[in-house]
């Protein structure tokens, strides 16, 4: 509960006890003048004014008071109109914002003056409000990322994931991605690396000596007569050699045999990719073993439980990269939006058009929004608000009654005398 030094300290109070004040004084100032009227017709003057001053005060008190609470807590009709009018007013309250602030012509018309896009870009390019843009991203994905650690998270969104990828026509892209290659005749550089490096695997000293040992396994004649092993390096040997040979050719030969069959194989590939569904729902089966194999979940998990590390780690640190380049990000968007006067102009315009559509469809929910605030409003909270907005003013009505009343009855009061004779 507030204390009275804290209570008297409120600018409303105090003009309260200001207006008080002054009836008190007009009061006694009556009984003053109204004990001393006999003995000096100035007196009569003070007792005039003072008399009308209290009925101005109290009247005044009576209008102020009645508008928030009933007077002296008396059941008089029209007194607490404003706690008994909480409907109405929220209604009223509701229909003049709506009417006069969110106009469309209105809104629109501000819209215009403000020019948001540049703005924005003003604004962005301030390195504190860039930094500022970078902490409060970097503080919201900090606390997303400590959910990536919980097993629930990382098991539900596996399971999206897989489920998406089940559902995923994988035949179909695949035909095209190989179309792509093979219309550009990326394909024929795929297999030229892929015959350089087989080239490269077979030229390697133990791949040799592997072959050599498979050809003398399987020369067992020779292998008796103790010639196995030597003939088996000469044989590896020529072996690689004649591969290194044909390797060489089809590389310098556009043309070559090899490449034709090699094209003709993808053609048939694509074709069945296309138009095979046996084939298509032999591509989704490989898909689903693969997806439903440990090794896959297991990857998933390791590659979920680093990515949850690493960015928890940047997040958390003073130099953060994430965090860095999301204020490279903001200052580098303000520059290219100030620089680029047709997208200010864009943005703006998409401003403009998508404004009417949002007035239309929020208009009424503010409105009724409004309204209902006001109703539910708590009756003492609501005039402690209007208090404390207008009770300032409305005192200074008390103390002009006060002032004005005594003022009107002195005139009055002479007008008698002077009618009197």
């Amino acid at each position: 509960m507030p204390s009275l030094s804290s209570t008297w300290q409120s600018p409303v109070s105090r003009m309260k006890l200001v207006a008080g004040l002054l009836l008190l004084l007009a009061a006694l100032l009556y009984t003053l003048a109204t004990m001393m009227e006999d003995r000096h017709p100035a007196w009569g003057y003070l007792a005039s004014f003072a008399e009308a001053a209290m009925v101005g005060a109290i009247a005044d008190w009576f209008a102020v008071t009645a508008l928030f609470r009933r007077p002296l807590g008396l059941p008089i009709p029209h007194t607490a109109i404003i706690p008994r009018s909480k409907t109405r007013i929220g209604q009223s309250l509701s229909s003049f914002i709506t009417t006069h602030f969110l106009a469309t012509p209105l809104v629109l018309a501000k819209l215009a003056e403000l020019d948001l896009a540049g703005r924005l870009a003003g604004w962005l390019r301030h390195p504190d409000n860039a930094a500022a843009v970078g902490r409060q991203l970097t503080g919201i994905a900090h606390f997303g990322v400590a959910a990536l650690h919980d097993e629930r998270v990382r098991d539900f969104v596996q399971a999206k994931v897989i489920n998406r990828v089940r559902k995923f026509d994988l035949s179909t892209p695949l035909a095209q991605a190989l179309e792509v290659l093979t219309s550009q005749g990326r394909h024929q550089a795929m297999l030229d690396e892929l015959l350089i490096r087989l080239d490269s695997i077979m030229q390697d000293e133990q791949t040799r000596t592997l072959v050599a040992d498979a050809i003398t396994s399987e020369i067992r004649t020779l292998r008796y007569l103790g010639l196995g092993r030597s003939v088996g390096g000469w044989s590896a040997n020529k072996f690689v050699d004649g591969l290194s040979a044909l390797i060489a050719e089809i590389a310098a030969d556009p043309e070559h045999l090899i490449r034709q069959r090699f094209d003709e194989h993808v053609g048939e590939y694509i074709d069945r990719l296309r138009h095979d569904p046996a084939y298509a729902l032999e591509v989704e089966r490989i898909l689903a073993q693969l997806l439903e194999h440990p090794a896959t979940s297991a990857y998933f998990a390791n590659l979920w439980q680093e990515l949850a590390e690493w960015l928890e780690q940047d997040l958390a640190s003073d130099e953060s990269r994430i965090g860095r380049r999301i204020v490279e990000l903001s200052a580098g968007l303000g520059d290219a939006l100030a620089a680029d006067t047709a997208m200010r102009g864009w943005i703006n315009e998409q401003l403009m058009a998508a404004a009417p559509r949002l007035l239309e469809r929020y208009r009424g929910q503010i409105g009724r929004y409004i309204a209902e605030r006001v109703e539910n409003w708590e009756s003492a909270e609501l005039v402690q608000q209007l208090e404390n907005s207008v009770g300032k003013d409305l005192q200074f009505i008390r103390i002009n009654g006060t002032l004005v009343g005594g003022l009107v009855g002195l005139v009055l009061h002479a007008l008698t005398q002077l009618a009197g004779g």
